[in-house]
């Protein structure tokens, strides 16, 4: 344990984590620019060319130029993705069907004696709420 004293162990954890920070804040930018919709493939391209060779000088760049937007196209992405989410839950509890639909089959289901006026009761019940 003396060989590695306390100090040198704090420098390594804070350079470790120094470390995972620049690569979280390449993979953000690089994400951000293929999120991006203004940008033609040419310009993904460079930019994501000008990052890869000159990382630290790249993302600077990108930053000041570009980063006033990348929190807004990050909620956009955010909002489209919950909406998609919204709309799959909606199609996928409803099997296409209204409700309305659903109660009518419910109702010839009951008049022709297959299933009983309580279980008509309680799925109607199960429906509407």
């Amino acid at each position: 344990m003396d060989d590695y004293p306390l100090l040198e162990l704090f420098l390594t954890m804070l350079w470790f984590f120094f470390f995972v920070a620049w690569i979280w804040l390449l993979i953000t930018l690089v994400a951000d620019i293929f999120r991006s919709h203004d940008l033609s493939g040419w310009g993904k391209a460079l930019w994501t060319l000008l990052i890869v060779i000159l990382p630290v000088l790249g993302a600077l760049i990108y930053l000041i130029a570009r980063g006033e937007g990348m929190a807004e196209r990050q909620v956009q992405d955010y909002e489209r993705r919950e909406q998609e989410f919204r709309s799959y839950v909606r199609d996928a509890s409803s099997n296409g069907a209204s409700t309305a639909e659903e109660l009518t089959k419910l109702a010839r289901l009951r008049d022709g004696g297959v299933i009983t006026a309580e279980e008509f009761e309680a799925q109607k019940t199960k429906l509407l709420t």
